[in-house]
């Protein structure tokens, strides 16, 4: 049995089938679904979990060389919500984008996460080194 790390079957068996450039969309309660890739919903309530916490998991044992975000994430977010993404980052490059273009490379990754994250715009596409 698991004890440590993600110990979620559906998210561990997702993550696991990510594979060199390929990309894992992190996203918030109100990101629309995407019939044509498979979805782990792990939101509870309205808050819980944050895309913070389930990035911070992802990236303790994953190992991520680029992520894309929304550039509206930027405009609609106070300086405090924007550090704490970039911190959560680890150093991994974001490279901010119009959303209409972030919305395109959705449907060629390999699965979502949705959380129950309320802030604007705080979907992430991380992409593995």
């Amino acid at each position: 049995m698991l004890i440590q790390g993600i110990v979620n079957p559906h998210v561990l068996s997702l993550v696991s089938r990510v594979r060199h450039t390929n990309a894992l969309v992190v996203a918030d309660v109100a990101f629309p679904f995407w019939p044509m890739i498979e979805t782990v919903d792990l939101s509870l309530v309205r808050g819980a979990p944050t895309v913070l916490q389930v990035v911070d998991a992802l990236l303790a044992n994953w190992k991520c060389g680029q992520i894309f975000m929304a550039a509206e994430f930027e405009a609609h977010n106070d300086p405090r919500t924007r550090s704490a993404f970039a911190r959560a980052a680890r150093g991994v490059p974001i490279t901010f984008e119009p959303h209409v273009e972030f919305k395109k490379r959705v449907p060629s990754a390999t699965g979502l996460i949705r959380t129950g994250d309320p802030t604007m715009y705080a979907n992430m596409i991380l992409v593995s080194a």
